[in-house]
């Protein structure tokens, strides 16, 4: 398959500009392209990738992706999507955002070789025109009716907006049009709420240009879930890129917790793996499905991906851990990743097991914790405690930091120091 027919197939495409015209481009020729973010966020979460990991599916096959961080387009807030007003936030909450950001994206793209990856911020062009450059050599170009029909701008009319959301969709065409001009790119792809934003920038592209000029657009449909609830939002709400917000572990928890009805898709849209990989796990999803390698191999190429492969079997180290009891082999930082939100207690020095069981609130009662004990329904460390005379020493301090007391099969407590 080329490279529109394989976007094809993992369902990548949602709608095109000029398929046809798209087509003979790249069939010519290698071009520029380019994806955008704002940096609302200090990260982004998995609700972002489909179109960044596209753009790589571009670079993969010889193109050139330009990665684009809206340090000013994120001072302003895109309507899309939203039925009020974005709170503005400040020139250094930006900045500090899109260095977050920009760590993220570089785990994604080779920004080496002959067609390595070219990240920008739109700050960088935007920040020095002046308002009157802007109404003539900009404004000028776009007309009122245009913008009213636009749906971000339409839907929001009768509950209001204003003048600074009203504008964003131009700010963006902006950037199109830089990037036409000083980096050749003649294709920007986005989610599909992204498709007003991206023909206003063509609109731009053509009003700014005497000669005969083309450039292309391209959307990715949302991702959804077969259940009908959100992607990419798990117990702890959004699952971030920043291993600091959502961690390694959890990470590779969220897929490989995927539907049995979800897994094949997600494979074609995150995934790099061919398409008689993915066909091969779709067979085993419908003729062995207690196996999940599906949900094995997703979890294991998005976990490398965005995180690394050291990070990756430290994931499975630790669900591993969980899963068999065997608590003790893991380190405190591992420890840390995966017991991250169990109940937990901070205990001083050596502790009774009999006290430490109701002071944490593990058992109701001394005489409840007695018979825990006693009946085996107590483990320290993966260790079954059947003495109820039990005193926690340093040896059962893992690197002196914590103490894992499991009550029953699945009611794990993280006892700190």
């Amino acid at each position: 398959m080329n490279l529109l027919e394989d976007l094809k197939w993992r369902g990548i495409i949602y709608q095109q500009t000029d398929e046809e015209g798209l087509k003979n481009l790249l069939d010519n020729e290698k071009i520029s392209l380019y994806c955008g973010t704002d940096p609302t966020a200090d990260s982004l979460h998995i609700g972002h990738l489909v179109p960044f990991l596209t753009l790589r599916r571009f670079q993969q096959h010889g193109h050139r992706p330009i990665v684009l961080v809206g340090g000013a387009t994120g001072m302003i807030g895109d309507p899309s999507g939203k039925s009020e007003e974005r709170k503005l936030q400040t020139i250094e909450v930006i900045l500090k955002n899109s260095e977050g950001i920009k760590k993220q994206l570089e785990a994604i793209f080779e920004f080496e070789g002959e067609n390595g990856a070219v990240m920008v911020n739109n700050y960088d062009w935007t920040n020095s025109m002046n308002v009157i450059a802007f109404l003539r050599d900009v404004g000028k170009h776009i007309g009122v009716n245009y913008l009213l029909a636009k749906d971000t701008i339409a839907s929001r009319l009768e509950t209001g907006i204003s003048f600074t959301e009203f504008t964003y969709t131009i700010l963006q065409a902006m950037d199109f049009n830089h990037l036409y001009d000083h980096y050749n790119c003649k294709l920007q792809i986005g989610g599909s709420d992204q498709w007003g934003n991206i023909t206003s920038g063509l609109e731009l592209i053509r009003k700014m240009h005497v000669e005969e000029t083309k450039a292309f657009g391209m959307t990715i449909p949302l991702v959804t879930k077969s259940d009908g609830t959100k992607f990419g939002k798990s117990e702890g709400g959004a699952v971030w890129l920043d291993p600091e917000k959502t961690t390694p572990y959890e990470f590779y928890q969220f897929w490989i917790n995927t539907a049995d009805a979800d897994v094949v898709k997600y494979l074609k849209l995150f995934t790099f793996l061919s398409k008689e990989e993915i066909e091969a796990l779709e067979v085993s999803v419908q003729e062995e499905p207690h196996l999940r390698k599906a949900q094995k191999a997703l979890a294991e190429e998005m976990t490398r991906l965005i995180h690394s492969d050291e990070a990756l079997q430290q994931a499975i180290k630790i669900s591993q851990a969980l899963f068999s009891g065997d608590v003790r082999s893991l380190s405190a930082s591992e420890i840390e990743q995966g017991f991250k939100d169990v109940p937990s207690y901070t205990a001083q020095g050596e502790a009774d097991l009999v006290e430490l069981l109701v002071a944490a609130k593990i058992s109701p009662s001394k005489r409840q914790a007695r018979e825990d004990i006693g009946n085996g329904a107590v483990t320290v460390n993966g260790e079954k405690i059947t003495d109820t005379a039990y005193v926690l020493q340093d040896a059962d301090k893992i690197e002196g930091r914590f103490t894992i007391i499991r009550r029953g099969k699945k009611k794990y407590t993280l006892i700190k120091y």
